[in-house]
């Protein structure tokens, strides 16, 4: 489906970026992956997606906390390939605190790489897209995109502005072959999430299936997790001919989460 196409998708080293990577190139896409990590393994699993899919994998490092870097990876990226059809910002970090507790420098570097990244990526990107009549831009947001939860005012603060900016954006690119969405995951069993599960059994000397249950359960009706599997087919779907005409739009992949 997506043969010719070239996807950058952002913090795909590993998680959901790289789930989500990994669908792309299933269905064809040459794929730039982003992310820190150890070199060799990020090596493997570019060669990895490179051999199993036959598709060209790259892996460039830049850094998503810095405009410029995320502007030159845009860039970089159409010198290298000649086009540039799909951008999946995903790149993302957390930090928990009541907000009167909340450190400056956690709130900018929360902001930076969950919302601004997006914000560049997407501006140098779309006169490229503009020009090829077609392009696909997926904001990876979040349940806390649409709804909040305490101790996470940064993070929400930003999930909420990349829906928003999804939406401006949806509007500014209609009719031009260029959509924008978000795709807003639940809990996902994530190197983020299993902290937070390691957090509830210390501070309630529970078992760490204990506090897996407790998290889910307080937020989840599903009891169970969305798979970074199943987050890459809904960016797949919107990169289809089905979803032309979806743009601006959140699209929830949380086991019920938000309808409660």
């Amino acid at each position: 489906m997506l043969k010719g196409k070239v996807a950058i998708v952002t913090g795909s080293t590993s998680g959901i970026g790289l789930g989500i990577a990994q669908e792309l190139a299933r269905l064809g896409s040459d794929i730039v992956l982003n992310g820190f990590g150890d070199a060799s393994e990020i090596e493997k699993i570019r060669s990895d997606v490179q051999r199993e899919h036959g598709v060209r994998a790259l892996h460039d490092g830049a850094d998503m906390s810095k405009g410029e870097a995320v502007r030159d990876l845009i860039e970089a990226t159409i010198e290298r390939f000649g086009r540039l059809d799909i951008l999946v910002n995903n790149a993302g970090i957390q930090f928990t605190a009541p907000v009167d507790e909340f450190p400056p420098a956690k709130w900018q570097a929360i902001i930076d790489i969950n919302l601004s990244a997006a914000f560049h990526g997407i501006a140098t990107a779309v006169p490229q897209m503009r020009r090829q009549r077609w392009g696909r831009i997926v904001n990876i947001a979040s349940a806390h995109g649409l709804v909040a939860s305490t101790h996470k005012a940064a993070y929400v603060a930003a999930k909420h502005g990349l829906v928003g900016l999804t939406k401006v954006v949806g509007l500014e690119t209609a009719g031009s072959g260029v959509t924008c969405n978000a795709v807003c995951p639940g809990w996902v069993r994530t190197p983020l999430v299993e902290k937070q599960i390691s957090d509830i059994a210390a501070d309630k000397h529970i078992s760490q299936k204990q506090a897996t249950n407790e998290l889910l359960a307080e937020k989840q009706p599903s009891l169970d997790f969305v798979s970074p599997a199943q987050l890459g087919g809904a960016v797949a779907f919107l990169c289809s001919a089905a979803a032309d005409q979806i743009t601006g739009t959140a699209i929830s992949v949380d086991g019920g989460w938000t309808a409660q």
